[in-house]
């Protein structure tokens, strides 16, 4: 008895072509892909942040890494402020706020992170605390992914900082700032009302990992890329508030928050 082969099902030559379209396509959107994350847009300084009746220095360094400096125009500050972006955003879409707060003698320092991502370089703050905050009134401070890894700084860093600022973001499961030893850290968490990336839910949640005495502060009408200037974000929400007005209540908070804690 002979065995019979089975044979191969052969494709048209029609569907051979359009089957190599379709693979080049989704070969070429990856490969598009891929650049895009690691070839980062320019960073850019003070092409947009523009604060009305505000004025600030900002200026770019490359030491202690690459970041984004936002000072008052005389030099002189109380306050640093360290803050950690957004995943996949640029330092420049939070220079804004550095501008708003100069004038309340605030120095806005904004590390860049490889891939912009700030879960590759959870320790960035040192160097610059180290360099800019001796004797200064040091405030941590993160938008959504930057936020979370913020937080996991503050949970080993508590003896630096006299503050922390989340916006649209919260600690990790993993990550507790409710049993710290000494007095506990004080918190400001700000959550868009119209919040489409960072699960209210979730916030709220993360309250419960961070000190008692954390303040909850909704933004309203406001959307999760209103804490930054980067333009719309996938999956965000509908604001019902101009981005002026929320960045108007975002500074406004932060200014009561930084008024309540004590002075350096």
């Amino acid at each position: 008895m002979t065995r019979l082969q089975a044979k191969r099902p052969r494709l048209s030559p029609r569907v051979r072509v359009w089957l190599s379209i379709f693979l080049a396509g989704f070969l070429g959107y990856l490969l598009a892909l891929g650049i895009g994350v690691a070839v980062r847009p320019p960073l850019v300084v003070g092409q947009d942040a523009a604060v009305q009746g505000t004025q600030a220095r900002a200026t770019l360094h490359t030491s202690p890494g690459t970041f984004l400096d936002v000072q008052p125009v005389n030099g002189q500050y109380d306050t640093l402020l360290v803050f950690y972006s957004g995943g996949l955003v640029r330092p420049q879409a939070y220079e804004w706020l550095g501008t708003a707060l100069a004038s309340q003698g605030v120095r806005t320092v904004i590390p860049a992170f490889p891939l912009d991502l700030a879960v590759t370089g959870i320790g960035r703050a040192d160097a610059l605390i180290k360099q800019f905050g001796a004797g200064k009134r040091v405030i941590l401070a993160g938008h959504s992914l930057g936020g979370a890894m913020a937080a996991q700084y503050a949970k080993d860093h508590r003896a630096q900082l006299m503050g922390l600022i989340l916006m649209g973001a919260y600690p990790a499961g993993n990550v507790s700032l409710r049993d710290l030893p000494g007095t506990p850290l004080p918190v400001l968490s700000l959550l868009a009302e119209h919040d489409g990336v960072a699960d209210a839910t979730a916030v709220r949640d993360g309250l419960k990992r961070l000190p008692a005495s954390a303040r909850l502060t909704v933004i309203n009408g406001a959307v999760h890329a209103f804490f930054g200037r980067y333009g719309p974000q996938k999956g965000d929400g509908i604001p019902t508030v101009t981005h002026a007005q929320a960045e108007a209540q975002i500074v406004a908070e932060i200014e009561e928050f930084l008024g309540g804690i004590g002075g350096k």
